[in-house]
């Protein structure tokens, strides 16, 4: 039986129909991520006022950054933050969803109400957590204050403010979390799992060399998410502290938007903007060598 060749002309065809199949996405990410990207290295490059006309100064915005006790501050919370990310919801998900993962006939139920506090909108989640936990006179905490122990609210004590919205935003995250790695794990062999117990492997063994394994590319995908999100995190800080007291909340973004619309220095803040970027690069780019590493 012969094969019969695929003329030309067909095949020119097929690939001029996917070009304009793929076309609109492209002109969307072109029109979104792109162009908005150059226009923030332009900016970032240039004295702004947002109103007035950009003045070119190189990496003036870059040099004066190293100065700027605020960015510092910023930066030390935001590595802080992503630490946090990167470890108490990631460890709390994995073992909620490990322990989930045999209750097959209730998951959904489980699965909707560890969605619920991410699906909700930021807004109502801050202010439940600073009107009803947070509250120093009729929430949890003012309860606690004066039945059991003299407390303040620790969003307004600069050694726990951190800590405090980082604690809202994990119990907002961690959920989704739950839900992802319980996606995993149905993924993983059934076979493979019973084949470790029926050789005597403890729990510990078979998450160890057999669960682990399988769900480790979910995991660095999620890990890397996470540190993104980490660098761009906003809503929380603002809702709740706007930054303060002081310093001792305040982040990459929320330090780019008190320059650009509190001190209109547009191009300061695009310089902040570039250097949220940077990790968020530098995170993609470990994600893409342990892909590489894990294909061999």
């Amino acid at each position: 039986m012969t094969s019969r060749a695929v003329p030309r002309e067909t095949g020119g065809v097929r690939r001029t129909g996917t070009l304009l199949f793929v076309l609109p996405a492209l002109v969307l990410s072109l029109g979104i991520t792109f162009i908005p990207g150059l226009l923030t290295v332009a900016a970032s490059l240039t004295y702004w006022d947002g109103v007035s006309r950009p003045v070119w100064i190189g990496m003036e915005n870059y040099r004066s950054l190293l100065h700027d006790i605020g960015f510092w501050h910023a930066l030390f919370n935001n590595i802080r933050w992503t630490i946090l990310f990167l470890t108490v919801p990631t460890a709390a998900a994995l073992l909620v969803a490990t322990l989930l993962r045999p209750r097959r006939r209730i998951m959904g139920v489980y699965q909707a109400v560890l969605l619920l506090p991410y699906i909700v909108s930021p807004i109502a989640n801050a202010s439940v957590w600073t009107n009803i936990i947070f509250d120093p006179v009729g929430g949890v905490v003012g309860w606690f204050s004066r039945t059991v122990w003299p407390v303040a609210n620790p969003l307004g004590v600069p050694s726990t403010a951190l800590y405090a919205v980082a604690c809202i935003d994990m119990w907002h995250f961690w959920g989704y979390l739950t839900v992802v790695f319980l996606a995993a794990l149905r993924q993983v062999p059934s076979d493979q799992l019973d084949a470790a117990m029926i050789e005597g492997a403890s729990t510990w063994q078979v998450f160890r060399h057999v669960t682990f394994p399988a769900i480790r590319p979910t995991i660095a995908v999620m890990l890397v998410m996470e540190t993104i999100f980490s660098f761009l995190t906003f809503d929380y800080v603002y809702l709740t502290t706007q930054g303060g007291p002081g310093y001792a909340t305040e982040v990459l973004a929320t330090r780019a938007y008190d320059l650009a619309f509190h001190l209109l220095e547009v191009g300061k803040a695009a310089a902040v903007a570039m250097v949220m970027s940077l990790f968020g690069l530098l995170a993609a780019f470990v994600y893409v060598r342990f892909s590489r590493e894990m294909a061999r």
